[in-house]
């Protein structure tokens, strides 16, 4: 039989304050909100899943899915047709994987991160051999956004 001993309880407070992804291992979680029958959310989605992400999602229709961007405080002008959380962030339209870990990983004073429209060539949007240019931005949380990544046409 094992003694509780102060070193073991202090380890054990230590070890709980700290993420519990570094502590398991495990993926990181995104939930997703799709916009009802959309085909570039379901492979945006499927996208995440083979890029090591644990991720759960539901649809939306219309005004519901509008009002949840707005919620977390994605602007309008820069939305697009999903949206998700994670880790208190959102992400907004077709954002590439490393995207999504480098805003973790650098954990910047941000509201989250988005790819407005639907750029083919993103995630989800076609052949990434044959995409056009697009940025990913970063929202900040008093809602200016700035280029977080440039990805040049292929």
């Amino acid at each position: 039989m094992s003694r509780l001993t102060r070193r073991t309880l202090l380890c054990a407070a230590a070890a709980s304050a700290l993420p519990q992804v570094a502590l398991s291992g495990s993926a990181i979680t995104i939930h997703v909100v799709e916009g009802t029958g959309c085909e570039c959310c379901k492979q945006w989605t499927h996208y995440l899943q083979v890029s090591g992400f644990d991720v759960t999602h539901e649809e939306r229709f219309g005004t519901l899915l509008m009002q949840h961007k707005m919620d977390l405080g994605v602007p309008v002008e820069l939305s697009s047709c999903h949206t998700g959380s994670v880790d208190g962030y959102f992400i907004e339209g077709h954002v590439p994987a490393a995207d999504i870990r480098k805003l973790l990983q650098e954990r910047p004073e941000a509201r989250g991160i988005t790819v407005p429209g639907m750029p083919y060539g993103s995630p989800g949007m076609g052949p990434e051999s044959k995409r056009e240019a697009y940025d990913v931005l970063l929202i900040r949380k008093d809602g200016t956004s700035e280029v977080f990544t440039h990805y040049p046409a292929a």
